[in-house]
């Protein structure tokens, strides 16, 4: 029966999203409460609960997404997402675009959410393809491979963290261990498989080619936008070395943990980049404020989604249910960490977004991260990596790419989606092999 509730419920929230197109806050709190109801909690208890997994979900995270956008509105407003990205192309020339983009991918990716990202990448993209006479797609998977990699595996993007956060994983080991993994799962699914997919032809809208970029006077130098787009990895990553690598009682690594606690490192990075990126610039401090004000204001919706999550979470927790199917997994003799990547894959195809999808099989496959089954690091990449598979017409990447890229429905899911199943299965592998040394 509890099996069946979860069944039922999700089923309504995949009807109400995708047949109804109710909004998906509204869609997670009804469906919260029609399983509350349906476990047999009373209405009161049923509210408590939703409340609870509200709060817990996004007591950490308003922390890490506000000062992510703030930080990614920073390094796209004054070019230095563009400046990285003409450098790098510049220094590995022609014979090496591929490796360009999508190294330029990978380091916007980890700063912008993923749709920030396409935005600053493409006109470069289209440009690139443009000028040298290669397909487009042999010069543009790459980069969109990187983006949807750091979008689906790594803090500080929503899915992850709010994983990272739902399972008390630690975010630096987390972080590496997405960066180990991430790095096959870019080069199969963007410079190895464009070989391939490069033959189908795609034509930029012609709008979209001539964009005006600011000029090199405008742009900050390579290096200043280098670190003030990577500073939070930088800060994390040293943090974790630091924690392998010294003693406990050390007080330099002690110094190294708190600058490196992930709401410490965002904070700092925000401030970093304020000074390198506004102030040194020119800018005045109300005309940044400003900016940073509407950067939070767009991601407004991407929390209440988050939020919604994390109600549904907190009721499976409270109503028994997760315990139960947590129980009922544990007698599989299948990978906790397969079946998380096949719980998040199934709710990727219903749903479309990999958010929802990542949030929603944390819920349902907690308790055995919980007992100690798995390392909560290698399924947050798991479920991540679950969560980009089989992208099509319910997924807003979908349509991005197929318009962006001229292409035919039937074209954009040989591409697309050919590629983000690419990355799921890629990252899946490299998740498996890597929990036989960690």
């Amino acid at each position: 029966m509890p099996l069946l509730i979860v069944i039922l419920g999700i089923c309504l929230l995949l009807f109400l999203i995708l047949v109804v197109k109710f909004n998906s806050f509204l869609s997670f709190v009804i469906v919260s409460l029609a399983v509350a109801l349906a476990e047999g909690m009373p209405l009161d208890k049923a509210v408590i609960s939703i409340e609870n997994g509200i709060g817990n979900t996004m007591g950490f995270l308003v922390l890490i997404l506000g000062f992510g956008a703030m930080l990614g509105k920073l390094v796209s407003e004054s070019g230095a997402a563009q400046k990285i990205t003409s450098r790098l192309v510049q220094a590995f020339g022609l014979k090496h675009i591929q490796l360009a983009l999508m190294l330029t991918g990978f380091i916007v990716g980890v700063s912008l959410f993923y749709d920030v990202g396409f935005f600053i990448m493409i006109p470069l993209v289209f440009t690139v393809a443009a000028s040298t006479g290669l397909p487009l797609l042999y010069v543009g998977l790459p980069m969109l491979a990187a983006l949807s990699v750091t979008h689906g595996y790594l803090p500080p993007h929503p899915a992850p963290t709010a994983i990272t956060a739902m399972f008390n994983a630690d975010m630096g080991k987390t972080l590496v261990y997405g960066i180990i993994v991430a790095i096959p799962a870019i080069v199969i699914s963007g410079p190895v498989l464009s070989k391939v997919l490069s033959k189908i032809e795609a034509k930029p809208l012609q709008e979209f080619i001539n964009q005006k970029g600011l000029t090199n006077e405008e742009m900050p130098g390579f290096w200043v936008s280098f670190f003030s787009a990577l500073f939070p990895v930088i800060l994390i990553t040293i943090s974790t070395i630091a924690g392998f690598m010294l003693t406990e009682d050390n007080e330099v690594r002690k110094v190294l943990g708190y600058i490196g606690n992930p709401v410490i490192a965002m904070l700092l990075s925000v401030l970093f980049a304020i000074y390198t990126l506004g102030l040194a610039r020119g800018r005045k401090i109300t005309d940044i404020m400003s900016s940073l004000s509407h950067s939070v204001i767009s991601i407004t919706m991407i929390m209440l989604l988050i939020a919604g999550a994390g109600a549904l979470k907190q009721v499976l927790v409270d109503g028994g249910v997760s315990k139960y199917i947590g129980e009922l997994l544990s007698q599989s003799t299948l990978s906790p960490l397969f079946l998380g990547w096949l719980i998040a894959t199934i709710l990727r195809f219903c749903v479309g977004s990999a958010t929802v999808a990542g949030i929603t099989t944390a819920g349902i496959i907690l308790p055995l991260v919980s007992g100690g089954a798995v390392k909560p690091e290698l399924m947050v990449l798991a479920i991540g990596s679950g969560s980009l598979m089989l992208g099509h017409v319910n997924d807003g990447g979908f349509w991005l790419f197929k318009e962006y890229f001229n292409l035919s429905i039937k074209d954009t899911l040989k591409t697309w989606t050919v590629m983000e199943t690419s990355i799921g299965i890629t990252g899946l592998i490299g998740v498996m092999v890597l929990s036989l040394f960690v």
